[in-house]
């Protein structure tokens, strides 16, 4: 399993863009794959294929109205984890011994 934190930006579409993401943010809901939705990045986790297949999709949407993208990508590929966009956060709460704003 992988998790990836991607972002993307149409550069020719001024300061307001959540229209933009918005249609976006829709595919990867609709992926099935499970995702967190943040005010400056979304991370999804899957296996590698299916996580690059999404970010591409979701790329190809963007450049629907935009003529120019720029997406980043940050991929974490651990053997044998899974869960890891929920453990890692507990995992820190649980060596801090208390829970933090989400």
């Amino acid at each position: 399993m992988v998790m990836a934190e991607f972002s993307m930006v149409p550069l020719d579409k001024g300061e307001s863009l959540s229209a933009h993401i918005a249609r976006v943010v829709e595919l990867v809901d609709e992926s099935g794959l499970d995702y967190r939705f943040t005010p400056m990045a979304t991370i999804v986790e899957g296996e590698l294929d299916d996580v690059l297949k999404l970010i591409r999709a979701c790329h190809l949407r963007m450049r629907e109205f935009s003529t120019r993208v720029l997406t980043t990508v940050k991929l974490d590929d651990r053997e044998g984890a899974t869960g890891r966009i929920r453990g890692k956060v507990e995992s820190v709460e649980k060596k801090a011994g208390r829970t933090f704003r989400k």
